[in-house]
């Protein structure tokens, strides 16, 4: 079984985000856990302080699991499309990785430095993208490769 992580900088609140977000992490929980894949874990981080990204890196670093995958979740990273994410998926599960965690920075992204660390950067394209909905991405991108790999009908290419 691979755990799935998402490492965050910030509060998701209740709106729509929150109500999309919890939707798909549910479906990811239930068609991922008959693959090995799962559950998905929340662990946001605050800066308290207002530090900056230095802080939140450290904030992230400490909420990542030890011996984790760690993907970057960053604009300037690899676009994969969908059925190539969850060929990412299916081979950190088969190698027996514990555990993926997926990084998400604040305003400012993340440091160089926790990219670096990273054993991927992954994009949802060149635009920047709002880090609340990044969430809501990532969650139903997790959700589609695990459909993907159950060979359930809901990706159609």
């Amino acid at each position: 079984m691979t755990r799935v992580h998402l490492c965050a900088v910030g509060r998701l609140r209740q709106g729509p985000e929150r109500m999309l977000f919890d939707d798909y992490v549910t479906r990811f929980d239930r068609t991922g856990r008959a693959l090995g894949l799962g559950p998905l874990s929340v662990h946001e981080v605050e800066d308290k302080k207002n530090a900056g990204p230095e802080a939140e890196a450290e904030l992230l670093s400490r909420a990542l699991p030890q011996g984790a995958v760690i993907v970057a979740m960053d604009e300037r990273g690899k676009t994969p499309n969908s059925p190539e994410f969850a060929d990412h998926l299916a081979r950190w599960r088969d190698a027996g990785r514990a555990d993926v965690a997926f990084v998400i920075g604040g305003a400012d992204g993340l440091t160089p430095a926790l990219r670096d660390r990273a054993d991927m950067s992954l994009s949802f394209g060149r635009m920047v993208w709002p880090h609340m909905l990044v969430r809501v991405m990532l969650a139903e991108q997790l959700y589609r490769a695990a459909s993907i790999l159950a060979g359930a009908p809901y990706h159609r290419a």
